[in-house]
């Protein structure tokens, strides 16, 4: 089993007003999250958070002693708490000798303290993959298994303005308890290419995107940045965006396509965001 982990700072808006194209992928835009066989990780001093691809074959995964070393404790999830979805075939999740058979679609919550954490794909054919985010806590809440039907579905926007949409609320105060980690999935209605609008921001947290069911050659134009500067970042399949609390996140693609959410910060209410007039994007 091979893994990878890297490390991204924080930057200021000013810095990132004058960076290149290149420059903003370097540092919001994490490329490939997903490899067979693998693990590969991305720490954001964002609120601390983890974001994780894990792709199991024959083999099983575990989230190792170099994420741990990252994040300063004995094993990840010490002080921790972990989400994922499933956007992959049929999973096992092994947690504490708790096993959890996770679907396509299904999310799962690990509270703080949980040791031993594993991944497997039943059919090697058709591999699960485990997108998880994973933020700082500070207290022990059970482990669930949350299937999307348990999941709270808002139906939001409309097709006259090509935004209309699907949002489900995995771990979020109404469905599972959570320290300060919240996390989705939107899916885009055919004809729909908007997402998140209005623009909005929301400077007590930071977001992170994860784009899936991209078609090949489609793409997501992601617009980020101050309102009154944005810049913007091409996201492919499978890739995921590191969104800043001063930034906007919203974004249009070339075909339908679904994201996962997720949040971490200073609270978990969900409708803590700052609406930026639709007049004032530059």
């Amino acid at each position: 089993m091979q893994s990878s982990i890297t490390v991204r700072h924080a930057v200021h808006y000013s810095q990132s007003e004058a960076m290149t194209g290149s420059a903003l992928r370097q540092n919001f835009l994490i490329e490939e999250l997903f490899t067979p066989g693998s693990a590969n990780a991305v720490y954001t001093h964002y609120d601390r958070l983890l974001l994780i691809g894990v792709m199991p074959e024959r083999e099983s995964i575990g989230l190792g002693e170099d994420m741990a070393r990252v994040v300063g404790g004995e094993f990840l999830l010490e002080r921790r708490e972990l989400g994922l979805i499933n956007v992959g075939g049929p999973g096992i999740v092994r947690a504490d000798g708790a096993v959890f058979e996770v679907g396509f679609q299904d999310a799962l919550y690990l509270g703080m303290g949980t040791g031993n954490v594993s991944f497997e794909s039943p059919d090697p054919s058709a591999p699960a993959k485990f997108y998880i985010n994973s933020a700082p806590a500070h207290a022990a809440y059970p482990a669930r298994h949350i299937r999307k039907a348990e999941a709270i579905e808002l139906k939001l926007g409309d097709g006259q303005t090509s935004n209309k949409r699907r949002l489900y609320q995995y771990i979020h105060p109404d469905v599972v308890p959570s320290c300060q980690l919240l996390m989705g999935m939107t899916r885009l209605e055919p004809g729909s290419v908007w997402n998140t609008m209005p623009a909005h921001t929301h400077d007590r947290r930071m977001e992170a995107y994860l784009y899936f069911e991209v078609p090949q050659d489609a793409f997501v134009v992601h617009l980020m940045g101050r309102p009154e500067a944005t810049g913007h970042l091409i996201v492919r399949n499978e890739q995921a965006v590191i969104s800043p609390p001063w930034s906007v996140h919203c974004g249009a693609g070339t075909s339908s396509y679904a994201f996962i959410w997720s949040m971490a910060g200073d609270n978990k209410s969900f409708k803590d965001m700052d609406f930026v007039p639709m007049g004032d994007i530059r």
